[in-house]
């Protein structure tokens, strides 16, 4: 996945000097008030063993993806991500609760959002709330970071440059989604939507977001 940086690649409306921004506007725009927000919340509900809670956080976040790549990337990494920690964590503190939800994301009965199935593993296996945000969003940046460098905007050192400046960014953002209302979950990024919008009709593409 490119989330979303091939479409603005592909329509010339971003170059070297401009991924950082770039990053930066995703980041506070959009990941923060909606993948990190609904982490925040799944977490939350998911320690406190609401699990119709989190049920109903997965169905607002995906309803809240405006665009068809961007909710079937999100359920399949987070089916994936399911599959895989439930198997990981057998027989482990907490493996039965990865495994519970696991057999609802495989039965479609949730939606599976990536971020919501992170929520899941990293409260059932007994990592703290902000942590865990933080985590998934530096594996945001380093998944955009990533795309950057198979799309020749940055080269090896200038990308490690890119996620060294995102840390006050990320702080920032891990901050704001800890208290932010399941009712606020989705971002305003209407560029990004655009950009994803005309990505899934493009005639070739190396990335599926």
């Amino acid at each position: 996945m490119s989330h979303g940086l091939e479409g603005f690649r592909q329509a010339e409306l971003v170059g070297p000097d401009g991924v950082g921004d770039l990053l930066e506007d995703l980041l506070v725009a959009s990941v923060g008030p909606g993948d990190a927000t609904a982490l925040a919340r799944a977490h939350g509900a998911a320690t406190a063993g609401d699990w119709e809670g989190v049920a109903d956080i997965d169905r607002v976040l995906y309803a809240s993806k405006l665009n068809g790549e961007l909710r079937r990337a999100s359920v399949r990494s987070g089916r994936q991500l399911a599959d895989i920690t439930a198997e990981t964590f057998a027989g482990t503190p907490g493996g039965e609760e990865i495994a519970r939800w696991a057999r609802r994301v495989k039965s479609h009965d949730v939606p599976g959002c990536q971020p919501v199935v992170t929520a899941v593993c990293y409260a059932a296996t007994g990592v703290p709330i902000a942590e865990a945000v933080a985590s998934d969003l530096f594996a945001f940046a380093s998944s955009f970071a990533g795309a950057c460098l198979r799309l020749r905007l940055t080269d090896h050192r200038s990308t490690q440059v890119l996620l060294r400046r995102m840390q006050p960014v990320i702080a920032t953002v891990v901050a704001d989604a800890l208290v932010r209302p399941l009712a606020d979950i989705g971002g305003f990024a209407p560029m990004g939507d655009i950009m994803s919008a005309g990505h899934e009709r493009a005639e070739a593409r190396l990335f599926t977001s």
